[in-house]
């Protein structure tokens, strides 16, 4: 069986930060929830496809000094709390896929050309299969 030149492969490095006060394990549970939006977006995750979340807190309430003699202990979210940091963290991933895809421009190299897609034709689609969220009526 030969290369395949239409090859669905590629990859996306996504990145989570939040100012929640999440210790390695929840910030582990935040990026699969990344990945969870990636494929909202349509990903199935390909063979060749080498996604990766990096999640990190911001919160200076889970840094750990390099050394201690002593336990050192931190407020950190307990689980139950964690469900709407999940749902947020799904949809900012999707949106900003989705973000990424329309604002991409058109890009050639000597490997070929991509072509941005065409956005006005995408609206009309949409607006077509009502799924804009808004009428012909409302819009301003």
């Amino acid at each position: 069986m030969g290369v395949d030149d239409n090859q669905e492969d590629g990859s996306i490095m996504m990145i989570v930060a939040t100012d929640a006060p999440l210790n390695a394990r929840s910030l582990d549970r935040i990026g699969m929830r990344a990945i969870m939006g990636l494929a909202r977006t349509g990903s199935f995750a390909s063979n060749g496809s080498g996604d990766y979340v990096i999640a990190f807190s911001t919160d200076p309430g889970v840094r750990r000094p390099r050394t201690s003699d002593t336990p050192v202990a931190s407020k950190v979210l307990v689980n139950s709390s964690m469900s709407p940091l999940f749902a947020a963290t799904a949809e900012a991933t999707e949106e900003a896929i989705y973000n990424a895809i329309f604002k991409a421009t058109t890009v050639s190299s000597s490997r070929g050309t991509l072509e941005a897609i065409p956005i006005e034709d995408l609206k009309r689609i949409l607006e077509k299969h009502q799924v804009l969220g808004w009428d012909k009526s409302q819009r301003p």
